[in-house]
C-alpha cells in the first residue's frame, strides 16, 4: 500500500513527508511511479472532500503518475468523472489511477497516446466529451525534461520534443476544449518554478514553462467574458518519475533531489493536488483567473 507512514504525534504533514537522501535510482524515460523509492504519496488522507466538483467532467494529462495522478484522484473524490491521458508505456501506472478513481465512485476514461501528436490532442478532447458527456475542467499537466550541462548540448530534436509536449499540447488542448466548455469551466496548466526563476541545466524546459505562464495570462483575458477561468500552478521540486527518468540526472543527484529547497525536501504529489481543486472549483476561486499559483516549498518570488 502507498502512504504507510506513521507520523509522530503532533508533527505536521510538512514535517512528516519523506526527506532526502533517498536511494540512488535511475529510470528510462518516461519513468514509472511504481518503481520509485520511496513511493510517492498521492492519496491525501488528511484531505476532506466537499463535493466541489460534483457532476463535472475533467481531463488530466499525465494523470497516470505524479501530480497528475494526485489531481485526478482528488477531483474524483470531489465528485468529478475523469479522463486520464498518458503515454502507452505508462499504462500500468494509469491503471492504478483508474482503480483509485473508480474506488471513489466516479467514472475513469483511460486515453493512451502521445501529446506531441496534434491529432491526438484533438481526439483526446473529443473522446472525453463523447464518452463522459462533456468537459468542464482541463488540466494540462504532462511534461518532458532532460537536463544538459550547456545550451550547445540541446539538440533541435530535443527542443522540439520539449516544446511539443509542454506548451504546444497545452495550446492545442485548450483550443479543442474551448469548443465544448460552458460558463463555469476551468483550464489549469502545470507550470514550474523554473518558468519564473529559470534553471541553468533546463533551458528548453524552463522556456516552455515561461511560455505556459504567458499563455495562461493571455488566454485568461480572452475567455473571461465567456465565464471560463484559466490559471496555472507553479510547483517547486516534486517527487515524481519526471526526475529519475531525466537522462541528465545521475542516481546520486536523484537521491538528493529537493534537499536544497527551503523545506529541505521535495513536495509529495498530494501536497500539490489541493491547489488544482481550488482553481477548478468555482465555489473557491470564482474571482481567480490569469494567475500562476506558486507552491514552491518556501521559495518566494515576485513573478
Amino acid at each position: 500500500m502507498n502512504d504507510t507512514r506513521t507520523a509522530a504525534q503532533g508533527r505536521t504533514q510538512s514535517q512528516s513527508e519523506p526527506r532526502p537522501p533517498f536511494a540512488p535510482q535511475r529510470q528510462e524515460s518516461p519513468g514509472l511511479e511504481s518503481k520509485l523509492d520511496p513511493a510517492p504519496h498521492y492519496r491525501a488522507r488528511r484531505y476532506k472532500a466537499a463535493g466541489k466538483l460534483e457532476g463535472k467532467v475533467a481531463l488530466v494529462t499525465g494523470g497516470d503518475s505524479g501530480i497528475g495522478r494526485a489531481v485526478a484522484i482528488l477531483f474524483a473524490r470531489e465528485g468529478a468523472d475523469v479522463a486520464v491521458a498518458f503515454l502507452p508505456e505508462e499504462a500500468s501506472d494509469a491503471e492504478v489511477t483508474r482503480k483509485e478513481i473508480v474506488a471513489a465512485g466516479r467514472r475513469c476514461l483511460l486515453c493512451p497516446g502521445d501529446l506531441t501528436d496534434a491529432a491526438y490532442c484533438d481526439a483526446l478532447v473529443e473522446r472525453t466529451v463523447t464518452e463522459l458527456g462533456g468537459l468542464d475542467v482541463l488540466v494540462s499537466n504532462a511534461a518532458y525534461q532532460r537536463r544538459k550541462k550547456r545550451l550547445e548540448d540541446v539538440t533541435d530534436d530535443e527542443f522540439q520534443r520539449t516544446f511539443e509536449t509542454n506548451i504546444y499540447a497545452y495550446i492545442r488542448l485548450s483550443r479543442a476544449a474551448l469548443r465544448h466548455m460552458k460558463p463555469g469551466s476551468a483550464i489549469i496548466a502545470t507550470s514550474s518554478e523554473t518558468g519564473i526563476k529559470g534553471s541553468p541545466q533546463l533551458p528548453d524546459y524552463s522556456a516552455t514553462k515561461g511560455a505556459i505562464n504567458a499563455f495562461t495570462k493571455t488566454l485568461a483575458q480572452e475567455v473571461l467574458d465567456r465565464g471560463i477561468r484559466v490559471n496555472a500552478v507553479a510547483p517547486g521540486p516534486v517527487w515524481t518519475p519526471l526526475n529519475p527518468s531525466d537522462g541528465g540526472m545521475t542516481p546520486e543527484r536523484v537521491a538528493k533531489f529537493g534537499a536544497d529547497s527551503p523545506m529541505g525536501r521535495p513536495a509529495q504529489p498530494e501536497e500539490l493536488a489541493p491547489a488544482y481543486v481550488y482553481l477548478a472549483s468555482e465555489a473557491d476561486s470564482s474571482y481567480t483567473t490569469g494567475i500562476v499559483l506558486q507552491v514552491m516549498g518556501g521559495e518566494t518570488t515576485g513573478g
